[in-house]
């Protein structure tokens, strides 16, 4: 496949102005460093790259002085910094940097919000934007997809996923390899490095249960026992779960009618490879007994890669009544009310009476493998 242009990259270059700093979010191995790359490959200016984990890019940098960053750094327009959590107290040398230094915008990537933000976040308030990246989504993919190869493909990216790396493989067999590494070797590494955070092999089992309820909704008391481990420690992991970007919460929709859950979760992986990597699972989708799950996650996910890559920021619920009637995902835009079953097969069910009567101003449809690419804005 030829390389495919990330739809963030013009919005991190519109924010690089001159003090001002583009701090970029994403799990590692979505391609972050990739696109940091194509930012200064497009750059007309002077610009330096550096690399977080470096040694001297440390030490250079933790040399917190304006005549230290004016005599690094005087003259470049745009200063890269990869892997940026990695360098102690980064907000405080980002902001000191743009602040004394004439002319320079930072980039900063970091593979988890929750250590980048706890350093950068309160220096850099006014002089940051915080930007986030995905594994590819299925709008970037279309770039260099025919649409009959979109829907030759669909199968296998609902198996396998969307990690840069495994769409630029050639067969299967190294996909799953790929993905069993990552899972692995790399997406649980921000979190282990916490202090006193040393279960690996909880953490993979929670995943694991949250991977078999994908599209049900997650009882914390329940996983606590099956953990052994209290309900807020459960609360706390699935939270530092999704600050890493391997999972998202979908929380209930109620304005207060009397038969609605309100205070349930969901909670859906960011890319269905990975969730198939944590079960164990590449079977292809005609042996399938989780198809429902899995497309659910699937169409879920590019949602969610959508708001991202377009700052919409709309908000995503799902909606249920005690006595089970059920809505699979509520999309709030600007007040407006969408309303949407997500279907594998070929049922075409209706809208549920209570939805109908509690949100009559409510548009509500059907997705499914032959009308899913308008719903993601294809």
């Amino acid at each position: 496949m030829k390389e495919v242009k990330r739809l963030l990259q013009s919005e991190v270059e519109s924010r690089l102005k001159p003090g001002k700093a583009v701090l970029l979010f994403g799990a590692r191995r979505v391609g972050k460093t990739i696109l940091a790359k194509h930012v200064v490959n497009g750059y007309q200016g002077r610009h330096i790259f550096l690399n977080g984990e470096d040694a001297d890019t440390q030490a250079v940098l933790m040399n917190r002085s304006i005549t230290n960053y004016r005599n690094m750094f005087g003259g470049v327009g745009l200063l890269v910094i990869d892997e940026a959590q990695q360098v102690p107290e980064i907000g405080k040398v980002i902001k000191l940097i743009v602040d004394e230094v004439d002319g320079i915008s930072v980039l900063a990537t970091g593979s988890s919000s929750f250590d980048l933000l706890k350093q950068a976040g309160e220096p850099l308030v006014g002089r940051a934007s915080q930007l986030y990246l995905t594994p590819f989504s299925q709008q970037e993919i279309v770039q260099n997809e025919t649409p009959l190869e979109t829907r030759q493909n669909l199968p296998t990216r609902l198996i396998y996923g969307y990690y840069p790396e495994v769409v630029a493989l050639d067969n299967n067999r190294e996909r799953e390899e790929y993905l069993r590494d990552l899972v692995s070797s790399y997406l649980l590494k921000d979190i282990l490095a916490i202090d006193g955070l040393r279960s690996a092999a909880k953490m993979q089992r929670l995943l694991q249960l949250v991977a078999y309820q994908v599209g049900s909704e997650v009882s914390l008391d329940e996983l606590g026992r099956q953990l052994s481990m209290s309900r807020d420690t459960v609360d706390k992991y699935l939270d530092l779960l999704s600050k890493v970007f391997i999972i998202y919460k979908l929380g209930p929709f109620s304005r207060n009618l009397r038969k609605e859950i309100s205070k349930a979760g969901k909670w859906y992986f960011a890319d269905n490879g990975i969730r198939n990597a944590v079960i164990g699972n590449f079977q292809p989708v005609d042996t399938r007994n989780d198809m429902g799950e899995l497309w659910e996650n699937y169409v879920i996910s590019e949602k969610f890669k959508g708001n991202h890559n377009h700052l919409s920021y709309r908000n995503f619920y799902f909606w249920r009544t005690y006595d089970q009637q059920e809505v699979d995902l509520v999309e709030e835009d600007a007040g407006a009310l969408h309303a949407f079953e997500l279907k594998w097969g070929k049922k075409n069910p209706k809208v549920p009476k209570a939805f109908a009567e509690g949100y009559p101003d409510a548009e509500f449809h059907v997705v499914n493998p032959n009308n899913y690419l308008e719903f993601i804005g294809i």
